[in-house]
């Protein structure tokens, strides 16, 4: 059988541990998997999880685990910790990959189940990575199984399962989230990698500073961490020393791959900092977030289109250039392209942030919209009615209208132009921040002429 569909019995664990000792086969074996966790209390910084007393702690203990999802970025332990779970409990642990696996796996996988349940009575454990991938037909093979408890489905995913896991699925698991490792758990670990015989075996000492770089260039991911350093071990060995320096860690890693996933839920978490830091008015985090998504590979035009909307979302008539300000970066951007382009999208972005803040107009048209719905398609005053033909100017079309550039100030004091059944209603209320003030002191007056002042 292959590995993604063999069960972890007893042999084979034996024999994985002394491929992990034997010398001629160490080396073949990168340092991350050599020391993957072999139990709970070697998983650290998933204490929330996995503390005593927490309740995934407990269900093990008990060994009554349910289907679950781990929820949790790359290298936070998601698959290390279902294996644990199938090696504590004594199930059979078999594993697929949702990217290289289909409905025929699954089959495969319940048929093996049901025959391990029937013929030895062994519960079966059903190791899904990445079960986002499935696609919903996919996902609704699981069903009947999770349902019949034919397996306990252990699903792991880096996406967000409330928008990636179909609802019935997810109602059938109990979601546990896996967080980012703290850097002080990371530097645990590389001290235990440098100093273990399974590990690096204790030849080479590292730094503390360079294991706090890795620890920080890691941003979390354990996996991550444990490669920097057998790099940075690789070279040191190769120049005939025994010391890891924070130049050794800086050599071997130039730049850092950021958290963040286009098309993930990293990319809306990021994105909305970035909005809320313009809403703000702070300019500092502003930058920051953005320069973010664009170093992540982010789609420039994507954070144009961004600022445009803020430009009227939240800032709005407090200062009319704003929107000026937004749409003439997206045209300069076109223009320009990369890395030039950066000049107006960060001008842009600064000047967002720095504005007066405003949503009246997002109230506005939202209230005169629930109006709209509520109402209906109210008539519209004979008044306002444009008498094209003869016979409407009879039938009283534009009776009555008063031409607005007839009257003094160009107002027609006492006019109204809201349907008979709106007429007391206000949508637009400015606020008293940047130019929204000056309106809102001429529109009180207008207001006030007409009989429509406040109270």
């Amino acid at each position: 059988m292959s590995r993604r569909g063999r069960g972890a019995t007893p042999e084979s664990t034996l024999f994985e541990a002394a491929e992990r000792r034997d010398p001629a086969l160490k080396g073949t074996i990168p340092l991350a998997e050599r020391m993957r966790p072999r139990s709970l209390s070697e998983l650290a910084g998933q204490e929330h999880v996995l503390g005593e007393g927490a309740p995934l702690s407990h269900a093990v203990a008990s060994d009554r685990v349910r289907s679950m999802i781990l929820w949790g970025p790359p290298g936070s332990g998601k698959t290390t910790l279902a294996r644990i779970v199938a090696e504590t409990t004594r199930a059979r642990f078999v594993a697929l990959n949702a990217v290289l696996s289909g409905v025929g796996d699954v089959r495969e996988a319940t048929a093996a189940a049901r025959d391990a349940r029937r013929l030895q009575g062994q519960r079966t454990i059903l190791f899904i990575d990445e079960i986002h991938r499935f696609n919903k037909s996919q996902q609704d093979a699981l069903l009947p199984q999770v349902e019949d408890g034919t397996f306990t489905l252990i699903g792991a995913t880096t996406e967000n399962p409330s928008f990636s896991v179909n609802a019935p699925l997810l109602s059938r698991c109990k979601v546990y989230r896996l967080r980012l490792l703290s850097e002080a758990a990371l530097v645990a670990l590389l001290e235990r990698a440098l100093a273990s015989e399974e590990g690096l075996g204790g030849d080479v000492r590292a730094e503390p500073e360079a294991l706090g770089a890795i620890a920080r260039l890691a941003q979390g991911d354990a996996r991550r961490a444990l490669t920097s350093l057998e790099l940075a071990v690789d070279e040191v060995r190769a120049r005939g020393e025994a010391l890891v320096t924070l130049a050794d860690v800086a050599a071997q890693s130039e730049t850092k791959t950021l958290l963040y996933d286009k098309a993930g839920e990293e990319h809306f978490n990021v994105s909305s900092a970035f909005i809320k830091s313009m809403r703000g008015s702070d300019p500092d985090a502003a930058i920051y977030w953005l320069m973010r998504m664009l170093e992540s590979g982010d789609d420039p035009l994507f954070l144009l289109r961004r600022m445009m909307i803020f430009a009227s979302e939240d800032v709005g008539n407090a200062d009319p250039r704003a929107l000026e300000v937004a749409v003439a970066a997206d045209a300069a951007f076109r223009r320009m392209g990369m890395p030039e382009g950066l000049y107006p999208m960060a001008q842009a972005a600064l000047y967002l942030a720095s504005a007066p803040k405003s949503n009246a107009c997002t109230v506005a048209w939202q209230s005169a919209q629930r109006a709209v719905r509520e109402h209906g398609a109210l008539e519209v005053p004979m008044k306002l009615r444009n008498a094209v033909t003869a016979l409407m100017k009879d039938e009283g079309y534009g009776g009555g209208y008063r031409y607005a550039h007839d009257e003094e100030g160009g107002f027609a004091a006492g006019e109204t132009y809201l349907p008979d059944a709106l007429q007391d209603a206000r949508y637009y209320e400015p606020t008293q921040r940047g130019f929204e003030r000056t309106i809102a002191e001429r529109l009180e007056a207008l207001r006030a002429r007409s009989g429509r002042g406040r109270p």
